[in-house]
């Protein structure tokens, strides 16, 4: 599930090779900076973030809930996938991309990338996402995603648990769960069709989740 991308400002012969694909154990040395380059990001937006800890995300890429992208190899960007409510919802969260490989369409490969894994793990289940960014909101509205109420994301307490490290928690508190400052989007596959870019990519992660 490798897409060869070239989109470093260099000649044509100097430029590295843009990779994306699903992480794996040797991606983890990673960890550190992708959890920097989240944290910056938010504060350079301004914008909470629900904190994760270097464990947690070791155990996604372990799982082999997460997509990674390199340029050569350093780190490019990032997003993973979990499951809730008894794998009826799937969330794709912690999508970052390095500033200085922004304005070239990544961001778009790598939630399609991450989208397509869940869609490909977990076929029957909504998946959802809460976001502040016009950018996210505008791929995911392309991926077939709706905004929706909170009441119909899942009611998982773990998964609102990981809003404990974000800035505006209290804003999440004390409006009894019902709004924050997130937008909420869910694909529900038994109203929303998957695009035919998904579609290929699933196949693709489907032959690479039997290796």
């Amino acid at each position: 599930m490798n897409t060869n991308e070239l989109v470093l400002d260099k000649p044509m012969e100097q430029q590295d090779q843009l990779t994306i694909q699903i992480a794996n154990e040797g991606h983890l040395k990673y960890v550190h900076t992708i959890l920097d380059t989240i944290e910056a990001a938010a504060k350079v937006r301004g914008t909470g973030i629900a904190k994760r800890s270097p464990e947690y995300l070791e155990l996604k890429i372990k799982e082999g809930k997460a997509i990674i992208s390199l340029v050569g190899r350093e780190f490019a960007g990032f997003c993973y996938i979990e499951s809730w409510g008894n794998k009826q919802y799937v969330a794709n969260s912690g999508l970052i991309v390095v500033d200085k490989f922004r304005q070239h369409g990544l961001a778009k490969k790598i939630k399609q990338h991450a989208f397509s894994l869940a869609r490909a793990m977990f076929p029957d289940a909504k998946v959802f996402g809460l976001t502040s960014g016009a950018a996210v909101m505008k791929i995911n509205t392309e991926l077939g995603y709706m905004p929706v109420t909170f009441a119909q994301l899942t009611d998982d307490e773990a998964f609102w648990r990981g809003c404990q490290g974000c800035v505006n928690y209290d804003v999440l508190t004390r409006t009894d769960r019902r709004y924050c400052i997130c937008t909420a989007m869910l694909f529900d596959p038994e109203k929303q069709k998957d695009k035919k870019e998904v579609k290929d990519l699933i196949k693709d992660i489907k032959k690479q989740l039997k290796k």
